[in-house]
């Protein structure tokens, strides 16, 4: 990543449609957020996405600006077939652990190296996974198979060989939902999920995932509340859950992005959950929907970068690899045959 201006803004904004607006180059010139985030609604055809995200670059003029897709597989995909690949589900790849560990390893592997493929064939170079989430029995199904396993330790081996991989792959990949959305009874898109487990408990499970992948580059907040550690505030405002429990207990280090604001599990409006986000600790606001006031109540309540992110999202950059040529229906084929299915 080159030099960033020191004028970036802490924000990373979605856009409208598939193709930008004259309103959306002018704002997001102005704003000079410091990356973009993409969802379905963007994702047409390759070479629609190329065009895009050749624009929403050239809008700030940063041609190595960050662009984020949520590409997990299953239900959480927003590149589909038909012009794209049907990527399966974390919690199918998980599941190949009980025939064989190395078996559901290689398949991680070889899923995340498609994956980073087809991201950087259309200019999108960060992938907010792996989820480190644990599926745990009896909690709501938004997280379900979008984790790899129920056992803290499984889903950290496998976050790492998907981490590495997107990392040799060219494509920053994003932990979340760190400390852990896994227990949330509720949908956070929907209300605020309040999770009463103990602190002991907390550590020896939802935590557990996150401390054993501290080394993560970039990680993303949960809209959760901890009453064992701060009963009034979801992670992602609480200075004492980002300070004291992913900063100090987990000991993550890297860039840290609040999840969505405009999800339904944030009080306020929407530039009182930017400045709060920020207040807490979050390096990075995260807008995702595109809706024009938002961004610019958004903008108006952030701030710049400060230099302590600015070198965060250098040393994660630093840590990029550049990814040989993949033989893609090669690895198409052997995932395909680890998964079991012609």
């Amino acid at each position: 990543m080159k030099t960033l201006p020191e004028n970036t803004s802490a924000i990373i904004f979605g856009c409208e449609g598939t193709v930008l607006t004259d309103w959306e180059r002018a704002f997001f010139a102005e704003a000079n957020p410091f990356g973009f985030i993409l969802f379905k609604r963007n994702c047409e055809s390759p070479e629609q996405l190329r065009h895009l995200t050749y624009d929403l670059r050239e809008a700030i003029g940063r041609e190595d600006a960050p662009i984020l897709v949520d590409q997990e597989g299953g239900r959480v995909t927003r590149l589909k077939p038909p012009n794209w690949r049907a990527v399966p589900a974390p919690g199918r790849l998980g599941a190949l652990v009980a025939r064989d560990p190395a078996t559901a390893e290689e398949a991680v592997r070889l899923n995340t190296e498609l994956m980073a493929a087809e991201l950087r064939d259309v200019g999108l170079n960060v992938n907010c996974i792996p989820s480190l989430d644990l599926a745990l029995p009896g909690a709501h199904d938004v997280i379900g198979d979008r984790a790899f396993a129920a056992d803290p330790v499984i889903a950290a081996q496998l976050g790492k060989v998907c981490m590495d991989a997107c990392l040799s792959g060219g494509v920053m990949p994003v932990i979340k939902h760190i400390p852990g959305h896994g227990r949330a009874m509720v949908d956070s898109h929907l209300t605020l999920p309040v999770v009463t487990a103990s602190l002991d408990e907390l550590k020896a499970e939802d935590f557990e995932a996150f401390r054993l992948r501290a080394e993560a580059p970039w990680a993303m907040t949960g809209h959760v509340v901890y009453t064992a550690v701060d009963s009034d505030r979801p992670a992602t405002a609480s200075q004492k859950v980002v300070q004291e429990v992913i900063r100090d207990y987990i000991g993550f280090n890297g860039l840290l992005l609040s999840d969505d604001l405009s999800m339904e599990a944030l009080e306020g409006n929407l530039g009182q959950r930017a400045a709060a986000a920020l207040a807490a600790g979050c390096d990075i606001a995260l807008h995702c929907n595109g809706k024009p006031d938002e961004m610019q109540a958004v903008a108006a309540n952030s701030q710049i970068m400060s230099q302590e992110a600015r070198d965060r999202a250098a040393t994660a950059a630093k840590r990029l690899g550049t990814p040989d040529d993949l033989a893609y229906q090669d690895a198409v084929e052997r995932l395909d045959e680890l998964l079991g299915t012609e």
